[in-house]
């Protein structure tokens, strides 16, 4: 009798399955958690500065984005291991030490910007002071990944993904010259100095982060079914299309919020967005006077989406560094060291908020830093996808190869070109 190879992912073991959830997984919320309040803000500044001048990018980013996500959730589907314990069996440990150091800090600088802007929003509809928002926001959020088992958090995980359509919505309302954004989309079009690089550098950052590799590597462990499972052809075109469904989802979210600041910002000759009342503003063709509302809404949807992901992924990466027990499937007395960094990582993140960045800011300055720190994460991943040894024949294919090192050459090329332009 044939024997059938184990599922890696019962909601996802059969691309054909019914139902649009179900037939996705670790995809969809790792290109949800995509958007977090680091990647609206940046995008709507994105937009309001240079209308449509930004949204050729959309069209790089999503094959890129898309090419270091799959090889990310190859090497765990096919080695059973997350990035950190795949980076440390194969490499020297220096390379370990600074690939965790690296996201590890871009991650806390994130959690920290996250905060302080829903903070800023919550601040839109109730007097609240803005540290005291900040607080109750890590205390919740904290809470919430250290009692609710993962499984469960992971259903809320995709239907929070939703809250992201206000966005999209804007678009049927909005009055758009679509010729142009049809123009601006395909053709490259903005300046070499220094503050159109930084944003370029910025939009990259906050859609090829660093936290992503290592989360949808563990989602890829987490949701396996159990150990010593038997890769096939099937698991991995399932494993692409659900990543490629999910990376399709952010980027494209990306274009709506560029689309709808460029039609409403820009237009009005807001190109510069101070608060998070500015950033609210291009809500308002289709929430008038509740735009705060809406985007206190959008905010808090990705927020509670994205802050989790990000501590996540610096405790899946510390603990394989350590060889401690991890996974949020089990209750923090079981795994007390990787529940501690997700707390240490929080309470970072909070005294970051001590310094005097105005929210809006602070999320292009994380998306900025990931910037910075991805290209040297993606030529670990880019090496280890291309080791026959690791992988075997599932090696990444050549396609793939050489969307990654493009995107490898991109994101060394943008800090240069930053530091060479007038």
């Amino acid at each position: 009798m044939r024997r059938h190879a184990k599922q890696h992912h019962p909601v996802r073991s059969e691309i054909a399955s019914s139902g649009y959830f179900n037939r996705l997984g670790p995809g969809l919320v790792t290109g949800a958690a995509d958007d977090d309040p680091s990647g609206i803000g940046t995008y709507s500044q994105a937009g309001a500065s240079a209308g449509f001048g930004f949204l050729w990018s959309t069209f790089w980013l999503l094959p890129l984005a898309f090419a270091v996500q799959e090889a990310c959730a190859r090497l765990a589907l096919v080695t059973g291991q997350g990035l950190a314990a795949i980076i440390k069996s194969r490499l020297p440990r220096w390379v370990l030490v600074l690939a965790v150091v690296l996201v590890a800090i871009a991650n806390t600088v994130n959690i920290a910007a996250d905060l302080s802007i829903m903070s800023a929003a919550l601040g839109l509809l109730v007097p609240i002071n803005q540290l005291f928002g900040v607080v109750m926001f890590a205390v919740l959020l904290g809470l919430s990944e250290l009692f609710i088992p993962y499984h469960r958090y992971a259903k809320v995980l995709r239907w929070l993904t939703l809250s992201l359509l206000a966005y999209v919505a804007v678009l049927f309302v909005a009055d758009i010259d679509w010729g142009a954004v049809a123009v601006a989309t395909v053709l490259p079009g903005f300046g070499f100095d220094k503050a159109s690089i930084a944003m370029l550098l910025a939009l990259a950052g906050t859609t090829i982060s660093p936290y992503l590799f290592f989360w949808q590597a563990a989602e890829e462990i987490e949701e396996r079914n159990e150990p010593g499972v038997r890769v096939s052809g099937t698991h991995m075109r399932a494993m692409r299309g659900d990543v490629f469904a999910g990376m399709f989802t952010g980027v494209f979210i990306m274009f709506a919020i560029m689309v709808t600041a460029g039609a409403t910002l820009h237009a009005q000759g807001i190109t510069q967005i101070e608060s998070a009342a500015d950033a609210a503003a291009a809500l308002a063709p289709i929430a008038g006077p509740y735009a705060g509302l809406l985007f206190l809404l959008g905010i808090l949807g990705v927020g509670l989406l994205s802050i989790p992901v990000l501590a996540g992924s610096t405790a899946y990466a510390v603990a394989e560094t350590f060889g401690w027990r991890e996974s949020l499937e089990l209750q923090p007395r079981q795994a007390k060291a990787f529940y501690g960094v997700i707390v240490l990582s929080m309470l970072v993140a909070l005294g970051l908020n001590l310094v005097s960045i105005p929210p809006v800011n602070f999320l292009i300055l994380a998306a900025i830093f990931n910037g910075l720190a991805a290209p040297v994460l993606m030529v670990i991943v880019w090496v280890l996808a291309r080791d026959k040894q690791l992988l075997g024949r599932w090696v990444s294919p050549r396609w793939s190869q050489i969307l990654l090192g493009f995107a490898v050459l991109a994101m060394f090329a943008l800090p240069v070109m930053w530091l060479l332009a007038p």
